[in-house]
């Protein structure tokens, strides 16, 4: 596998599933969109879906990562080689970062409904005003779209639900195929995936909203951090260090519980 199919494939399939999973986010949460309160179970199908897409389009050409701690517990296993683990990092980020754009572009509109809208910004200067300044997180109201937070904000809780939802997913990966002579499970594997991800958004999610993807959080929320919305306040930097740690310790555990109970 060249540098370049891992280029493209990396930052393509990483650029269309935050498109996807961001796009259903935009699509639940924005005034003037058809799918506005579709509920949970709307965002963890779409970002099921979301997975499926991106692991089929890049799955032939840079076998279809899409995730740092994906990447991380395969080169502890032993399947990717370390010294393509930059390259698949950095692709990731680029596309994350490129699939949150599209998610601004495609909802262009609602965005500026939304953050315009006095009800919408009346609530929210309902709700700081209602909280501990002290403890008041720093987040704006399309921050959801862009990136994960967590409904009891408390660092160690939120870390050890990152970890255990990352240890689960990839975990899922690495094994797949045993059963089949150690062959893999080919294009079935996407499908697999991707039902091990709504799975985990349905029973692990609550806390935090199952982040699992270093760069499906950073990449967003950079872009949150950078794009012209008006009135869409902080990017929540203080919390902004769990959906990275949390996943990437998760998938190196992972790594090592596969080399000790299934190689």
């Amino acid at each position: 596998m060249s540098s370049s199919d891992i280029f493209i494939g990396e930052t393509i399939g990483t650029a269309v599933l935050i498109l996807l999973g961001g796009g259903v986010c935009a699509a639940v949460t924005l005034k003037r969109s058809k799918a506005q309160n579709a509920g949970w179970l709307a965002i963890t199908f779409g970002w099921g879906f979301a997975v499926l897409t991106g692991a089929y389009l890049a799955g032939g050409v840079s076998g279809a990562h899409l995730n740092p701690a994906v990447t991380i517990g395969l080169a502890i296993e032993g399947g990717t080689k370390w010294s393509d683990v930059p390259l698949y990092l950095g692709s990731q980020l680029l596309g994350a970062m490129i699939g949150a754009v599209l998610v601004w572009l495609t909802y262009y509109g609602q965005f500026r409904a939304h953050l315009t809208d006095p009800e919408i910004l009346g609530a929210q200067s309902g709700e700081e005003g209602m909280v501990d300044k002290a403890t008041a997180p720093k987040a704006g109201p399309v921050l959801g779209i862009f990136s994960t937070g967590p409904e009891i904000r408390h660092a160690v809780q939120n870390l050890v639900t990152e970890i255990i939802a990352t240890v689960v997913l990839v975990l899922a990966i690495l094994t797949q195929g045993l059963n089949n002579e150690g062959n893999g499970l080919g294009t079935l594997g996407a499908l697999v995936t991707a039902l091990v991800v709504v799975g985990i958004g349905l029973s692990l999610g609550g806390p935090t909203g199952y982040a699992i993807n270093p760069v499906r959080d950073l990449g967003p929320r950079i872009v949150h951090a950078l794009l012209p919305l008006p009135n869409k306040g902080g990017s929540d930097w203080g919390y902004a260090w769990v959906p990275v740690v949390g996943p990437l310790v998760g998938g190196a555990i992972a790594g090592g519980l596969y080399n000790v109970a299934f190689a």
